[in-house]
């Protein structure tokens, strides 16, 4: 069976994606100046979700998993790539896309039950299925809501970010 290079794949893409670096970087600073690409972070990670990215830098996918907030990919880190006093993680909140079931009218809520911090409610109307709904302030972005999606309706990215 031959392996796909995720990352050389992207590279034909038409579809503008945004890298989703650890949580707690610094926002002040140029991540891929200061990664020395160690995989350190790789290898902490409690879920698996960091993996090597685009030129060998450490980035997040959630197809895999969420993220736990564990803070073990800061606490392995020797660089000063990040800062624990912010107030949230990372400025990343889940968006649904029109692919999303339910604007076929298929009745799926597999986000909402994924969804620990309950940020994902549906609105419902008579004869048509449920539409999902993402309380900006209640998600944390863990990305827990975007392995479960049948759809792939569901991205991880910061709201200034425009698809």
């Amino acid at each position: 069976m031959t392996s796909i290079n995720q990352s050389r794949r992207r590279l034909f893409s038409r579809k503008k994606t945004q890298t989703v670096h650890l949580p707690w970087v610094d926002t002040n600073i140029e991540f891929t100046d200061i990664c020395t690409r160690c995989n350190k972070c790789i290898d902490a990670c409690e879920t698996n979700i960091i993996v090597k990215g685009d030129g060998g830098f450490p980035e997040v996918n959630f197809a895999i998993d969420e993220c736990t907030f564990c803070q073990k990919c800061v606490q392995i880190c020797d660089e000063p790539l990040f800062n624990l006093e912010a107030e949230q993680a990372w400025p990343l909140k889940a968006i649904i896309l029109d692919t999303c079931m339910a604007h076929q009218g298929i009745w799926c809520q597999s986000c909402k039950d994924a969804c620990d911090s309950r940020a994902i409610n549906f609105s419902l109307a008579i004869g048509k299925a449920p539409v999902p709904n993402i309380d900006i302030e209640a998600c944390t972005g863990c990305g827990a809501c975007v392995a479960p999606c049948p759809s792939n309706a569901i991205r991880i990215q910061d709201p200034e970010f425009n698809l």
